[in-house]
């Protein structure tokens, strides 16, 4: 039962890290109606639980990235850090300073993600976090039949900022390249299988605006499957035609 929830808490959190908040609030890949915004919004807060990002900041900062990616100013690169432990701090600070206002990004930054300022104060929170954080470790006291696995829930506590950190630390340091970017991006594979598709760092940074992260044959996207789905059942409208198109706040790249 314990290995069961890890996976499915891993799983669904990466999901909706990558289809909601990185696709949907930093990128706008796809539009979708108010309730179906409402729920992938609920969604993410349910999955990510403890460790909740806020649309706003998570989009700021992800926008931040591909402006700055691997310079002195991109908020989480491992070009200009010793460890990931580092590189997630100077993020966590960053992230901070957005989330309460002591901090203003550029206006280019701002802008077409979405916003439940009731949800997103309540769950960003310490009492919160600390209830999720608790459901996790009772549900532990009743299932685990090994104290070792006791080791797996700090895991639960910080899902979100872990799944950054292995995002942009190995996204950026290990793999192959298929584009010529002006910046150290990588596709690490076969880690990405436990991303979602978001370790496709060298594909993406590349193409920024295109949704679907796999560039080659033997490259499978999973989020990039689940879009696909949703966009079937009406539930989103995937924004087609954007290969080669790039943000404002991106960089330009050619195929290697």
């Amino acid at each position: 039962m314990v290995y069961l929830f890890f996976v499915t808490h891993w799983g669904l959190s990466v999901l909706m890290q990558s289809l909601f908040l990185h696709r949907y609030a930093a990128h706008r890949m796809y539009t979708t109606g108010p309730r179906t915004e409402r729920a992938l919004h609920l969604l993410t807060l349910l999955t990510q639980g403890s460790s909740y990002l806020e649309p706003r900041a998570y989009a700021v900062l992800h926008r931040e990235h591909h402006a700055f990616a691997d310079t002195e100013k991109d908020p989480h690169s491992p070009a200009h850090h010793r460890n990931p432990f580092r590189m997630m701090l100077e993020t966590a600070r960053r992230y901070a300073g957005y989330l309460t206002g002591r901090r203003q990004p550029e206006a280019r930054f701002l802008g077409g993600y979405p916003e439940w300022p009731l949800v997103d104060h309540t769950f960003n929170q310490w009492p919160a976090r600390i209830g999720f954080g608790a459901l996790y470790t009772l549900f532990y006291w009743r299932f685990a039949t090994r104290r070792w696995q006791y080791l797996a829930l700090p895991i639960h506590y910080v899902m979100g900022p872990l799944h950054g950190a292995i995002v942009n630390w190995c996204g950026h340091r290990y793999g192959y390249r298929n584009f010529r970017t002006r910046d150290l991006s990588r596709n690490t594979l076969p880690v990405d299988v436990v991303c979602m598709g978001e370790l496709f760092q060298n594909n993406h940074h590349a193409r920024p605006a295109n949704p679907d992260f796999a560039a080659r044959r033997f490259e499978l996207d999973p989020t990039w499957q689940v879009m696909k789905l949703l966009d079937r059942w009406k539930l989103i409208h995937l924004v087609h035609g954007t290969e080669g198109l790039h943000p404002p706040w991106s960089k330009a790249s050619s195929l290697l």
